[in-house]
């Protein structure tokens, strides 16, 4: 008999009084960490696998038109190869590393990490109990089918992506008089499934586009507070203007390079950096941004900036009331930095498993290229059909006149990533990292002393908008994350609207179940509240 996990754990051998006194201390020890690991586990457990509902697209359209399959093997614009989707689909159904390796694939760019979606998480929920109802805990997020192919709101959500494209080079801040940000926004006002902010007419103004809903998202400037005042890593400077795309550039335009992306195969075109720095001030330089951050990189730049404006910790936060101490590798500065890397690694095994396991949505470059075969009348033998309402849109007509092109603009010559689109990696890290901050900063604090980028992004200047004074960490954070989802997805044509904002909820609902399970280590006593993005309030307690 080897005894309990414990008693062998913390078996010494040694037989002087302070060993045996050590002995017995390290038996309590372990003995109480081994009851946080079960209790942590124990309380996971119990909630319940969630529905995973789909929009039923792979199954209303057998030859893959609706689904996504992007460098596999392709037949023509939109077709995959009927051998290669079905080798593609054994190996998610059984899961097998050797099923994975058999894909054929149409070039030598690879599948981007579906076994990801595979992995157990130990730390918070595991990825798969997140889905499309919410738990009886309260602990689960909502992650609804998206939008059919065929559906209004699919066709709404291409519009709006197609607007993007032709406003990438103008400057936020130039929106309210720019002709082109004036029928974007009149178009989207009249289509009943758009999903963005409205102002209390009802209307989509120029300065409302490509925003996010949840609070504090349309107060001031475009881009967040958190991503523009210089700040410091350590001794290091930190200018926030970033290496960005020379204006004007696209990519995927004709059906030679569509259709080699689509299989994986490199076109030979790269990006074109603009050697100047500049402050993130136009779509094109958020897409850009995102196309090689670190997935977290905005987030910790926050949590610079947030310390170089003197944002207190939250009121929960025990050290506040201390007269004797601070955190520091609990509750304090390391504690803080690390675990914003830390949800975000976590966090992506769930939204791994809802892209590659649950959903497989194609990316909206996919629905360019339906959109391309229906007005060259080729669409063929291909099932799948796109809704009237962008057919028949002011977007589609402008872009063709803009680019002569039907195909939806890429900012990056590969287009989207290897994966599906929904729900996206940028968004879920953004929903995890800001909730993460929100459980260690005061999310009231109002933002002193607000900036806006300059319409060439080479300066700041003060924001003297109505709505100067506020301007919250809340708000901030909300704003910030949509920020990068947004700048990767509409800016950079590569994600549908609906992604971002599932995505946020989800890494956000995550990120709570984490810190449920972080807080059980700490000696310290807490109760911290935070908001979550609907608005409502959210407490993570260890004070049983």
């Amino acid at each position: 008999m080897r005894g309990s996990p414990v008693e062998v754990a913390v078996k010494h051998g040694e037989s002087s009084g302070l060993a045996e006194s050590i002995k017995v201390s390290a038996n309590e020890r372990v003995q109480r960490a081994f009851d946080i690991r079960v209790s942590a586990a124990l309380a996971q457990a119990a909630v319940e696998i969630a529905p995973h509902a789909t929009n039923g697209d792979q199954q209303r359209y057998p030859d893959g038109s609706g689904t996504y399959t992007k460098v596999v093997l392709q037949d023509s614009i939109g077709l995959v190869n009927p051998a290669a989707y079905k080798g593609f689909l054994k190996a998610l159904a059984s899961g097998r590393p050797e099923d994975f390796e058999a894909i054929v694939l149409g070039g030598t760019r690879p599948l981007n990490g579906p076994q990801g979606g595979l992995a157990f998480t130990l730390e918070g929920c595991d990825s798969h109990q997140f889905g499309s109802a919410p738990s009886e805990q309260e602990k689960q997020v909502v992650v609804p089918a998206p939008p059919a192919l065929a559906s209004a709101a699919y066709g709404t959500e291409l519009t709006e992506l197609y607007w993007a494209a032709m406003l990438r080079d103008v400057a936020f801040t130039d929106y309210a008089t720019h002709a082109t940000a004036a029928a974007a926004a009149a178009e989207l006002t009249g289509m009943a499934t758009y999903a963005g902010p409205r102002d209390a007419s009802g209307k989509v103004t120029p300065e409302l586009l490509f925003r996010g809903a949840y609070p504090g998202e349309t107060v001031g400037p475009y881009v967040s507070q958190l991503l523009l005042p210089p700040t410091t890593f350590g001794a290091l400077p930190v200018t926030n203007q970033f290496i960005t795309y020379a204006p004007g550039v696209n990519y995927m335009l004709d059906p030679v390079t569509f259709l080699q992306v689509q299989n994986g195969i490199d076109t030979g075109l790269s990006d074109q950096p603009d050697p100047t720095p500049r402050t993130l001030h136009d779509g094109r330089g958020l897409a850009a941004f995102t196309h090689v951050d670190v997935l977290y990189q905005a987030y910790f730049i926050a949590y610079l900036v947030m310390n170089t404006l003197g944002v207190p910790l939250n009121p929960g936060n025990p050290y506040t009331r201390s007269k004797t101490q601070n955190g520091f590798d609990t509750l304090g500065q390391p504690d803080i930095a690390a675990t914003i890397g830390e949800v975000a690694a976590r966090v992506l095994d769930a939204s791994w498993y809802q892209k590659w396991f649950v959903h497989l949505r194609h990316r909206p470059e996919s629905g360019g290229g339906i959109a391309y075969l229906t007005k060259t009348i080729q669409l063929g033998r291909l099932e799948g059909r796109l809704n009237s309402n962008f057919l028949e849109s002011q977007a589609l007509k402008t872009s063709y006149e803009t680019f002569n092109s039907w195909f939806l603009p890429q900012a990056f010559p590969e287009g989207s990533p290897a994966h599906p689109a929904y729900p996206t990696g940028h968004g879920t890290v953004g929903g995890a990292c800001i909730t993460i901050l929100k459980f260690f900063f005061d999310g009231d604090f109002i933002l002193p002393n607000p900036l806006v980028p300059s319409p060439d992004g080479l300066s700041l200047e003060p924001y003297r908008g109505s709505d100067a004074g506020q301007l919250t960490v809340n708000g901030e954070l909300n704003k910030l994350a949509h920020n990068i989802t947004f700048g990767h997805g509409i800016h950079g044509g590569i994600h549908w609207r609906s992604d971002s904002d599932v995505s946020m909820r989800l890494g956000e609902a995550f990120a709570l179940t984490f810190l449920e399970d972080k807080v059980r280590v700490y000696n310290e006593r807490l109760t911290v509240r935070l908001t979550r993005l609907d608005g409502t309030t959210a407490t993570i307690s260890n004070e049983f």
